[in-house]
């Protein structure tokens, strides 16, 4: 089985977030799809080793902000490559409350849902939501996971559903000299093929410095 196959299915990018005991928590998911118009439904995958699903099932809440391509990349770093248990991921990254839940203000939309079902899996809880506020935050156009995988050189996080063991580096990168992220797999090549990293380079994405980076 040719596991690629599944990165012709379209994704997304989004932060889905609850509370936890009165506190901001969410993670980075791109699994996300409306089921219904009316009344409005709809569902999320989240994984079981993800602390947000623990908080979703006990609050019964949960919001999707919606990553536009001109969010900050960082945002994905923060949500993604943490986990909500050991880090207040919302202190990190500006958020505003809609819908009584908290969400990211750098996303393009949100949508906030009532957990109505779920469904598990193996590795996945699927949660069924109805709609019960939603609205545009800022013009632009929402981030796909290909855009993320190309424009912006990330991976998925191993608790994503579109995880593959052992991805390997964009075709873009190919030639020349280039620099791996070893967090969250971010490639940077620099202006020119050779050029080395500045001692101040941060991960655009997880935020990690320099010294996390392998030359290949």
């Amino acid at each position: 089985m040719n596991k690629n196959a599944f990165r012709q299915l379209s994704y997304g990018v989004y932060v889905v977030s609850t509370w936890d005991n009165g506190r901001a928590t969410g993670c980075t998911a791109n699994s996300a799809m409306q089921i219904t118009s009316e009344p409005a439904t709809i569902a999320i995958s989240i994984n079981h080793d993800n602390y947000t699903n623990k908080c979703i099932q006990d609050t019964g809440k949960f919001a999707i902000s919606i990553l536009g391509e001109h969010s900050d990349p960082g945002i994905i770093g923060i949500f993604g490559f943490k986990s909500g248990k050991d880090h207040n991921k919302f202190d990190e990254t500006e958020s505003v409350i809609r819908g009584y839940l908290p969400v990211v203000a750098d996303a393009c939309a949100y949508v906030v849902c009532d957990v109505i079902d779920r469904m598990e899996t193996t590795t996945h809880t699927v949660f069924l939501g109805q709609v019960v506020d939603a609205d545009v935050l800022k013009q632009d156009d929402p981030m796909t996971y290909a855009y993320y995988h190309k424009v912006i050189k990330g991976k998925s996080p191993k608790n994503a559903p579109t995880y593959i063991a052992e991805e390997q580096p964009c075709a873009e990168t190919a030639a020349g000299a280039k620099y791996v992220c070893g967090i969250c797999g971010y490639i940077y090549d620099g202006d020119t093929p050779f050029e080395e990293l500045p001692d101040d380079f941060v991960c655009p994405v997880c935020k990690q410095p320099k010294s996390v980076f392998v030359k290949q």
